[in-house]
C-alpha cells in the first residue's frame, strides 16, 4: 500500500458526500488483487438462525451487505440517493393513475451464476417465495401489499397491488426482492447455510470457521448485465470480533478499508490525530437507535409507564457521553434529515423531568419502583452499546421510580428471542430499507411489523399509512406522517433515542470510498477501486 496523508472531508448534504480528488483513471479494477474490507458484523448459522443469507429470512444490514453484492433487484437506488432506477430491469413504471399496477421489462442477456437465463418467471418465483415462506425474522412485510404477479412474456412482469403504494419501486430495490435461481432455492423452504445464487455483480463464496463466516469473497461476475459499474475484480469482506481488532488490521495492512462498525473512540481519535496514509470519510447516515416495549407485558402495558420512561431519558447525555460527535438526540422515529420529521417527543415531554414522570405514574396508580430488564445486543451495533445501556439504567434508577437491570446478548440469539417476544424492553437500531419516511413508520406500526410487536393502532395501520402511500409527491404526505409521529409520542410503543452519522476509514490508495456506503448503511463494494477514480 502507498503511504500518503489523511483526508477528512466534510459532509455537504444529506445524500451528497464530498468527493475526494479525482485523477486520471476512470476504471481502477485492473490490478486483480482483492480489496479487503473489515467489518464487525458476524455471520453465524444457529438452530434459531439457520438461513442467514436467504433473502426470505435475512433482515439485518450485515446480511443485506452480502446479498446486495450477489443478487440483482429490478430497481436500485442510484449513487448519491434519489428515486430508484432500473437495475435488472431495463425500465419500470406504474401503468395506472392509482399506483396499483407496476410493470417492469427485464434487460436482455441476464444470467444466473450457473449460466441459466433469467426470465420474468424467475422474478415471480423469487418474490412469491418470500411471501409464501413468510418468515417472522425476514422483510416479507415489504412485499405483503402484492396481490398477484403476472408474467405476460419471458421479459415482462406486472405487479398488481392490494392498495396504492408510491413507495413500491423502493421496495423492489431491497434485497428481499432479490432474484434467486430457482434451481438452487426451494419455493416454500428456507435455504440453510451460506450459499447465494443470483445474477448480481459478484459471485459469492464464504470461507468458514465452523458455523461462522470469517471471509466473504466476492469475485466479479463476468456474465453480469445491469446498471452497476464495477471498479474492481475482487473484494474480501473479513469479519472481526470488535472495532479494536478491526482497527489493528487496518494499521497492519491486513485490510484496506474499515467500515461497520467503527467505535466512537476510534472516530474521535482519528479526527483529532490523523494517521499516516489513512483517510477518514464521514458520510450521510440515516441510522436511528430506539427502545421498544412489549406492550402486552403487564409491567409496561400501562402507557403511563412508557410515558414515564420517555419523561426521564436524557438523549443529550447519551449522545455526548457515549457517542460524542457521531450521534445527535432524536425526538421522533423519522430522522431530522428526512422530510416530514417533527420533534413529537420533545413537543410532548420536553427536557427530562422526574416530577412529570412521577405524576404520570401516580395518576395511573402504578406502584414504584417499576422493575424490568433492559436488553441489548452485544455485537451488532458496536461496542458502545453496552455503555449506552448502562447510562440508560442510571438515568432511570436515579429517579427512584424505576429499578432496572441490563443484559447483553449476542445478535444471533438476541434477534430470534426479540422476535419471539422474550424481552419486555429492549434496544434496537434501524437502518432504513430505503430513504423515505414510510420506512421509519410502517416497519414498526403496520401489520406484520419488523419487531413482531403486539402494539396496534388502527388509525395508523388502517388509515394513515395507506393515505401516505397514495402520494407520489412525498411532501404531500407530511400531514399524515405528522399525525403518526404524534401518536407514537403519545402511546410510546417505541422510544427514539438518537440519530447517527457513519464513517469509513481506508488506506488512501483506495478510491470510491465516499460512495461505498449508502445512507442506509449498506456497503456498495463495486464502488471501491485502487488508485484514482471518477
Amino acid at each position: 500500500m502507498k503511504r500518503k496523508s489523511l483526508v477528512l472531508p466534510v459532509v455537504a448534504g444529506l445524500l451528497a458526500p464530498v468527493l475526494v480528488a479525482c485523477g486520471g483513471s476512470d476504471d481502477s479494477s485492473g490490478s486483480g488483487d482483492a480489496i479487503v474490507v473489515g467489518t464487525t458484523d458476524q455471520f453465524t448459522v444457529t438452530e434459531e438462525s439457520p438461513a442467514p443469507l436467504d433473502p426470505a429470512f435475512a433482515y439485518d444490514t450485515g446480511s443485506w451487505n452480502i446479498l446486495r453484492q450477489s443478487l440483482q433487484t429490478l430497481m436500485h437506488i442510484p449513487r448519491g440517493g434519489g428515486a430508484p432506477v432500473p437495475e435488472a430491469a431495463s425500465g419500470c413504471r406504474f401503468s395506472d393513475n392509482q399506483n396499483e399496477s407496476y410493470r417492469c421489462e427485464l434487460r436482455p442477456g441476464l444470467k444466473f451464476s450457473g449460466g441459466a437465463e433469467v426470465t420474468s418467471k424467475d422474478v415471480k418465483f423469487s418474490i412469491e417465495r418470500v411471501i409464501d415462506i413468510n418468515s417472522e425474522a425476514g422483510a416479507v412485510g415489504l412485499l405483503k401489499n402484492i396481490d398477484t404477479i403476472e408474467t405476460p412474456s419471458d421479459t415482462e412482469v406486472i405487479f398488481h397491488l392490494k392498495t396504492p403504494d408510491a413507495t413500491f419501486p423502493y421496495k423492489l430495490s431491497t434485497p428481499v426482492a432479490g432474484i434467486v435461481d430457482p434451481a438452487s432455492y426451494e419455493g416454500k423452504k428456507l435455504r440453510d447455510g451460506f450459499e447465494v445464487n443470483g445474477s448480481g455483480p459478484y459471485n459469492f463464496k464464504a470461507e468458514l470457521d465452523g458455523d461462522q463466516v470469517v471471509k466473504a469473497i466476492f469475485t466479479k461476475n463476468t456474465s453480469y448485465k445491469g446498471d452497476l459499474k464495477l471498479r474492481n475484480d475482487k473484494v474480501e469482506l473479513r469479519s472481526y470480533p470488535d472495532a479494536a481488532a478491526m482497527g489493528k488490521a487496518l494499521d497492519s495492512g491486513e485490510i484496506d478499508v474499515m467500515a461497520r462498525t467503527m467505535s466512537p473512540g476510534q472516530i474521535e481519535e482519528m479526527s483529532a490525530k490523523p494517521k499516516d496514509s489513512v483517510a477518514l470519510t464521514e458520510m450521510p447516515g440515516l441510522e436511528i437507535r430506539y427502545l421498544a416495549f412489549d406492550t402486552d407485558e403487564p409491567v409496561v402495558k400501562d402507557k403511563a409507564v412508557r410515558q414515564a420512561v420517555a419523561s426521564l431519558v436524557d438523549r443529550g447525555q447519551i449522545a455526548s457521553e457515549v457517542y460524542g460527535s457521531t450521534a445527535e438526540p432524536l425526538y421522533s422515529l423519522i430522522p431530522a434529515t428526512i422530510a416530514t420529521h417533527t420533534n413529537s417527543f420533545f413537543n410532548k415531554y420536553g427536557e427530562p423531568d422526574r416530577e412529570e414522570a412521577a405524576r404520570l405514574l401516580d395518576e395511573a396508580g402504578v406502584e414504584t419502583p417499576v422493575k424490568f430488564t433492559l436488553h441489548y445486543t452485544t455485537d451488532h451495533y458496536g461496542e458502545a452499546t453496552a455503555k449506552e445501556f448502562e447510562t440508560l439504567k442510571k438515568q432511570l434508577n436515579s429517579s427512584g421510580l424505576f429499578q432496572v437491570d441490563t443484559k447483553g446478548t449476542e445478535w444471533s440469539k438476541f434477534r430470534p428471542a426479540q422476535t419471539r417476544g422474550d424481552y419486555t424492553v429492549y434496544g434496537m437500531g434501524w437502518f432504513p430499507d430505503f430513504p423515505d419516511p414510510d420506512n421509519y413508520i410502517a416497519p414498526f406500526l403496520d401489520e406484520d411489523n419488523f419487531l413482531n410487536a403486539p402494539y396496534a393502532n388502527k388509525k395508523v395501520s388502517g388509515q394513515l399509512i395507506p393515505q401516505s402511500r397514495r402520494e407520489a409527491e412525498r411532501s404531500a404526505a407530511a400531514k399524515a406522517f405528522g399525525q403518526m409521529q404524534d401518536i407514537v409520542a403519545e402511546d410510546v410503543p417505541v422510544l427514539p433515542l438518537w440519530q447517527g452519522k457513519q464513517y469509513v476509514a481506508a488506506d488512501d490508495d483506495i478510491s470510491g470510498v465516499e460512495w461505498a456506503l449508502n445512507s442506509s448503511g449498506e456497503l456498495l463494494l463495486w464502488e471501491l477501486g485502487t488508485g484514482s477514480a471518477v
